[in-house]
């Protein structure tokens, strides 16, 4: 797929994702994420990574405004979780800039 073939639109989308995920911490606050069932509060975020809450905050705030995290109120707390959605873009994204075929969703891999 030639550079042209992507609209100036997705071009800067699949920039602002790997813009997000150009910091270790927000690599290891998706990790952690993506372990989960269900989304989680900041606390426990924070209890895992052993970092600061202000810091984790300012990473999950970037990392929900790409849509990489879905967010709720619970109660007093806001609990974050993978968007399902990523799941299947992001690889799409990545297949794309690399040249690699792209799938659509639920279709087998090619042997």
């Amino acid at each position: 797929m030639s550079e042209t073939s992507l609209d100036r639109k997705t071009v800067e989308e699949y920039a602002r994702w790997f813009r997000a995920l150009a910091d270790p911490t927000r690599i290891r606050i998706m990790r952690f994420l993506s372990g989960r069932p269900e989304p989680v509060p900041v606390g426990e975020i924070v209890d895992h990574l052993r970092i600061n809450q202000p810091t984790v905050s300012h990473h999950l705030k970037i990392l929900h405004t790409v849509r990489f995290l879905t967010r709720r109120r619970a109660g007093a707390s806001i609990r974050y979780g993978i968007n399902p959605r990523c799941i299947t873009e992001f690889p799409s994204a990545a297949d794309i800039l690399i040249g690699a075929p792209v799938r659509s969703c639920g279709e087998p891999e090619s042997s």
